[in-house]
């Protein structure tokens, strides 16, 4: 049997785990939650390419993609910062939610990706 590995493991949660070459991310929200929709999915999808290098990964590897908002109007925003970001020739699976999330928290972004195979 293949080991879990957990990514910056905290009381509640970690924000990685790899099993079996699957990575899974946490909900990665914003370090600045002053700033609008691009500004907070810019920096959220700066933390995911951290935590997918730091597991063997990157963002043309991302299998499936699951965006929670706050409001569907401030989608557009989100999208703008995502089509600059995601390998369009390598586009994931995607759904994107209207949710209630934490305080001034406008996006949240969690996701499955594969690990590089060596």
């Amino acid at each position: 049997m293949s080991e879990i590995i957990y990514h910056s493991p905290m009381k509640k949660l970690s924000d990685a785990t790899q099993y079996q070459g699957v990575i899974y991310l946490a909900g990665q929200v914003a370090d600045d939650l002053k700033v609008g929709m691009y500004e907070q999915t810019v920096d959220v999808l700066r933390q995911i390419d951290t935590l997918l290098g730091q597991c063997g990964s990157s963002k043309s590897h991302i299998l499936s993609t699951t965006i929670y908002v706050t409001d569907m109007a401030l989608k557009p925003e989100m999208d703008r910062a995502w089509m600059q970001w995601v390998d369009q020739q390598r586009p994931p699976a995607r759904a994107t939610v209207e949710a209630r999330l934490g305080a001034n928290v406008l996006v949240e972004i969690m996701l499955t990706a594969a690990k590089i195979q060596d």
